[in-house]
């Protein structure tokens, strides 16, 4: 089983910023696409970003332009930097991982965090 944390989340003003970590841990030969995904009170869980292992990303049309999604292999952290906030950003922010666990395991596992609230005031 991998553990992934999430940190950075908080309360921002709009137009201000924030920067998101998700830290893996555990059994991990490695690590496919990772992303972030946000829920909002009411609102069904949304795709925010994604980033494949060699560095290809995704983003949801509503961020774009604002939030750069990245990861550093070696350390198994993916970070998602959110500028120009906006009151409608405010969501708990979940971190996904697509992983193997070893050489000759080809099945493909996967792991959600926590979440880490963020909130945006206007």
């Amino acid at each position: 089983q991998v553990q992934l944390v999430e940190s950075g989340g908080g309360l921002v003003q709009a137009g201000g910023s924030l920067r998101l970590s998700c830290a893996a841990s555990g059994r991990i030969f490695s690590i496919n696409v990772m992303g972030w995904y946000r829920q909002a009170p009411g609102k069904q869980r949304e795709l925010v970003a994604t980033i494949t292992g060699g560095g290809t990303t995704n983003y949801a049309d509503s961020v774009k332009e604002r939030f750069t999604i990245s990861r550093d292999n070696p350390k198994n952290t993916m970070y998602l930097q959110m500028n120009s906030l906006r009151p409608e950003d405010t969501a708990v922010y979940y971190c996904n991982a697509h992983y193997r666990t070893a050489l000759h395991n080809f099945r493909d596992y996967e792991s959600w965090g926590q979440g880490t609230q963020v909130t945006v005031s206007s």
